[in-house]
């Protein structure tokens, strides 16, 4: 996320100093690097919604690992009461 934002900066600001090297910098060319700062900006919040999401599934996924390991110690144990009750 951290490069992502880098890059993105340098990318902007090379443009932007590229552009203004050339010649003064036009409307359309703001109205272009306003463009451009909103969808990173759009890209960074769908970023953090997709990280959110991903702990959130693996959060939902260990509490279900937790009762499978649960579910598996007491099938075991069930086994051996069997097991000896058969037994006598």
């Amino acid at each position: 996320m951290t490069n992502l934002k880098k890059l993105l900066g340098f990318a902007v600001l090379v443009g932007a100093l590229g552009i203004a090297g050339c010649s003064g910098v036009s409307e359309e060319q703001i109205a272009q690097l306003d463009a451009l700062r909103a969808e990173v900006n759009s890209l960074e919040k769908e970023v953090d919604q997709l990280k959110a999401e991903k702990t959130k599934l693996e959060r939902e996924i260990a509490e279900r690992n937790v009762k499978l390991k649960d579910c598996e110690n007491m099938k075991a144990e069930t086994k051996k009461n069997l097991e000896k009750m058969m037994g006598n």
